[in-house]
């Protein structure tokens, strides 16, 4: 089934030509574009299966994938079903990582583990396509409260009261199409305050828990000021608009100084940092490279790394 957010491209014409030569797809076009959180809501509601997978319009499944969902589906009964994700470049020729996190084993939580589940894989369930979740659960959890926010899926999952069961699978079951996001542009203040904001919403989390899937305030550590500045991601723009009523002291002054920072600078400060101490970080080397500031020191690592 494929939802239509009110789409301006082709996205009607295509659909209708696949939806002739294969009657059990279901299309919806929407009037109006609500937003991604209230259009996969509303996919939820047109759905008529027990269980849903939600993902994006260039998420792609694995060969196999289906049945090995369904036969977790078959032998667990969860509430929840998460699965990793590979991750490619925008051309899906090159793979960026063979898995999306590091996650544990495959296993099954039980009722009492909602900490557990946030703990281990809350990072991981950003990315909307790896989860598979009862429909009658999410149709009956407030789902309105998290318009807006970007991920209404994480919303569902960890408000009150907890899913009683949830279900691991580690094998990359979906192909990420990286880098292509319609929030690319939006990159500094999603990751900076609306998914930091969301989890640290679960009051009857601990700070240790939430703490594990991200900082509070993920825009005090210099590091990762540094890091987006070298990808484009953070500029004067967003330190005037985020940061400059926000951060005091020492924090608004070195938050100051990375925005005023060469972007050039940064980028091959940030390529010599990933090349010495996180070699195995190829999503962040390659936003240094599709970034507006890469440098020849950026891709002299690349290469080195891809040796």
């Amino acid at each position: 089934m494929v939802v239509d957010g009110a789409s301006t491209d082709l996205t009607q014409d295509v659909l209708g030509g696949f939806c002739e030569r294969y009657p059990g797809l279901r299309y919806f076009r929407e009037p109006v574009n609500s937003g991604v959180d209230q259009d996969y809501d509303k996919c939820v509601g047109y759905a008529n299966g027990e269980y849903c997978w939600l993902m994006t319009d260039d998420d792609l499944l694995r060969p196999g994938a289906v049945g090995l969902v369904l036969a977790r589906l078959a032998a667990d009964e969860p509430d929840l079903l998460v699965v990793d994700a590979e991750v490619r470049d925008a051309d899906l020729g090159q793979v960026l990582g063979t898995r999306l996190r590091h996650l544990p084993p495959d296993k099954s939580y039980g009722d009492g583990q909602a900490a557990s589940v946030l703990r281990e894989i809350g990072s991981h369930l950003s990315f909307i396509g790896c989860i598979v979740i009862r429909r009658r659960l999410w149709l009956a959890r407030d789902r309105a409260s998290y318009y807006g926010s970007l991920f209404i899926h994480v919303g569902v999952i960890f408000q009150q009261p907890p899913l009683e069961r949830v279900s691991l699978i580690t094998s990359p079951l979906v192909t990420i199409r990286y880098g292509n996001a319609m929030w690319m542009p939006r990159w500094f203040e999603i990751w900076s305050f609306k998914w930091p904001e969301l989890i640290w919403s679960f009051q009857a989390f601990s700070d240790a828990d939430k703490s594990a899937v991200t900082a509070r305030e993920p825009w005090r550590r210099a590091k990762t000021l540094l890091l987006w500045r070298a990808t484009g991601g953070y500029t004067l723009a967003e330190y005037r608009r985020f940061l400059r009523g926000r951060a005091t002291g020492v924090a608004r002054f070195v938050a100051l100084a990375i925005a005023l920072m060469p972007g050039k600078l940064a980028n091959a400060l940030a390529g010599i940092y990933l090349g010495l101490f996180r070699r195995e970080a190829r999503v962040e080397m390659y936003d240094l490279l599709a970034g507006p500031h890469a440098t020849r020191i950026a891709r002299t690592v690349a290469r080195y790394l891809r040796r």
